[in-house]
């Protein structure tokens, strides 16, 4: 297949669309359904940030995309059983590596995750398929498929799930084009490789950095590589845990994912984990009511009125000051940012969730400030000196 054609283009109003080739044939088949303009932009995407994410660690990977930016990357470490409660998986769900994976990318940011487009480093196999069943979901992108995850997937949507296999030994043409305005930009392709040696110029007095950090720092910048800059993104324990993409200024990027790596650890907190939901309230509906139960504006799902939808009986309140002593248990969190930090205010809201390590290009006129600033908290810092805007 050299050409496929679309529906439409980003809109409804955007005809006639479609995809194409100059040289060869698609990498891509179409096993179900019918994608859009925006979906093969995500998978085309998420493909790369999984592929690259495979080769950089050795582990199976996953990611979530939203709108040409991830909402959620990991890879294939075991769930804790706590991990198990807020990304929805039964206590006795069998989970694969993959699948682990994956309930990581979807659960880190469920709210950004609805509607997402899948894309797998591996295989898709059955214990994947059967998380994917269970989540509002447009589509897949993935090298194969085992033929039972294949029919489960294929029955999503009243049969109109999208999925897709992609050629896992394509390899892109070194200069890529677009047009913008009728006018076509080219450059070459963006094929650093990242990996530990963009952490050794370590620019802090601390200079102690674990086998973990490292792990998660890899995470962090592979996935700002395919997240539209500004980004900036927090990683624990094998998956991004906060993302802040498209923000003009740097410091909305880490107000932006560090409240999303907040949210991340506060439905954590035993008084969230046991919240009596009603049993017929859907996973969605549990998500935004979580959302907004850990925020200020948690009276709008526990005033009287409100609260009997949602729940069996009428839960207490989160404090603010419980959310902040919950909170102030953080630590350990690594952080990347496509870009360097020109404050330090930077560091002090990533301080505020717990970041204990971070990577960034560095060559602010300001990196004294912003090294004075990490030395003051006692975090770990280096300079990678490579920049990853992403558009």
């Amino acid at each position: 297949m050299k050409e496929y054609e679309l529906k439409y283009g980003c809109n409804p109003n955007q005809k006639p669309a479609r995809v194409f080739i100059q040289q060869g044939e698609l990498p891509i088949q179409i096993l179900n359904g019918r994608p859009g303009y925006i979906n093969l932009l995500d998978a085309l995407n998420a493909w790369q940030l999984v592929k690259e994410l495979k080769k950089a660690t050795g582990l199976p990977a996953a990611t979530s995309f939203k709108h040409v930016s991830p909402a959620g990357a990991a890879v294939g470490i075991p769930l804790s059983d706590v991990e198990r409660k807020i990304y929805w998986i039964a206590d006795d769900m069998k989970l694969s590596p993959l699948s682990n994976a994956y309930a990581r990318a979807r659960g880190a940011d469920r709210m950004s995750s609805y509607g997402d487009f899948i894309a797998l480093s591996d295989t898709c196999d059955l214990e994947t398929a059967k998380i994917i069943k269970n989540e509002f979901s447009d589509g897949i992108i993935a090298p194969s498929y085992e033929p039972e995850a294949l029919a489960i997937l294929s029955g999503k949507k009243k049969g109109n799930y999208c999925v897709i296999q992609i050629d896992q030994n394509y390899i892109p043409e070194h200069v890529e084009r677009k047009d913008v305005f009728g006018i076509t930009f080219e450059q070459e392709r963006n094929e650093l490789v990242i990996n530990d040696e963009l952490f050794e110029n370590i620019v802090t007095k601390n200079k102690i950095i674990s086998e973990q950090a490292k792990l998660d720092l890899t995470i962090a910048m592979i996935t700002l590589k395919y997240t539209q800059s500004n980004s900036v993104c927090y990683a624990k324990g094998g998956q991004a845990i906060g993302i802040g993409a498209g923000q003009q200024s740097r410091i909305h990027c880490t107000r932006l994912a560090g409240q999303k790596a907040d949210n991340w650890f506060l439905r954590q907190n035993p008084k969230v984990l046991n919240l009596p939901f009603k049993d017929q309230i859907k996973r969605a509906e549990r998500d935004n009511c979580i959302d907004i139960y850990i925020s200020d504006e948690y009276m709008d799902v526990l005033a009287d009125g409100n609260w009997e939808y949602f729940f069996k009986l009428k839960p207490e309140v989160f404090t603010k000051k419980e959310r902040e002593a919950w909170l102030g248990q953080m630590k350990d969190i690594s952080l990347a940012s496509d870009a360097f930090f020109p404050f330090g205010d930077n560091i002090i809201r990533a301080h505020k969730s717990g970041v204990n390590y971070i990577a960034q290009p560095g060559g602010s006129i300001r990196d004294d400030n912003v090294i004075h600033t990490c030395d003051k908290y006692n975090m770990f810092m280096c300079f990678t000196g490579i920049r990853l805007f992403h558009h």
